[in-house]
């Protein structure tokens, strides 16, 4: 089965409420779609099935794109650790001359191409990790990447260094462990709600920060 395929067989288009413009492929169901990637997993190596729900911080960041498209207008935008697309997805619709969204999840790339034909956007779904490459962007942003220290560890000096070469770099995170408290300044603040099979409580506070270089 492809990751096409399999990404059909196990979600079906959705929306959510705090960015009805977008249609994504979504788990209906949190138990089947991960039982059913165990055996991905086992037999192809593919990470757990993140790029099959909207997490909290894309939802807010796609949500700030479409509420204030200058942002992005006519600006090279990366989505990094892109999930589902839906960070991708906004930016394209919000005007964006050029998307990228990366993923190192052969699933995720193809959920964010899937949604992104969807969503009748253009969007280049790579599948790569990007940290170390050069500068090509106007924009970069991530939203909910630091819930695991090695991960973040990876992927902040990266960012930092991507600020530091004029990108605008956006981190939208939800009060994950990991993330770090300084040169962040806030830019902006949303509720998003959650639900208690994905998260710990029924909602959570997103801060939207400009990582500065490091």
């Amino acid at each position: 089965m492809t990751p096409e395929a399999f990404i059909l067989a196990h979600t079906v288009p959705g929306h959510d409420a705090l960015v009805p413009e977008i249609t994504l492929h979504l788990a209906s169901e949190i138990t089947p779609i991960w039982q059913a990637t165990e055996t991905w997993l086992a037999e192809n190596n593919i990470e757990p099935p993140f790029w099959a729900f909207a997490w909290p911080g894309g939802l807010a960041l796609a949500r700030m794109l479409l509420d204030d498209p200058e942002l992005v207008r006519g600006k090279r935008v990366l989505d990094f650790a892109s999930g589902c697309g839906i960070g991708a997805i906004a930016a394209a619709m919000a005007g964006a001359s050029l998307v990228e969204a990366s993923e190192i999840d052969p699933l995720a790339v193809a959920a964010t191409a899937l949604n992104a034909r969807a969503n009748g956007v253009a969007v280049t779904a790579l599948d790569a990790d990007l940290v170390g490459s050069p500068c090509r962007w106007d924009v970069i942003m991530a939203g909910d990447v630091c819930y695991e220290a090695p991960m973040t560890a990876h992927i902040l000096p990266w960012l930092r260094a991507m600020a530091g070469q004029g990108a605008r770099v956006l981190l939208a995170d939800p009060g994950r462990a990991y993330l770090p408290r300084e040169g962040m300044p806030p830019l902006r603040h949303f509720r998003v709600a959650t639900t208690r099979e994905l998260e710990d409580r029924d909602s959570r506070e997103v801060v939207i920060a400009a990582l500065l270089p490091g």
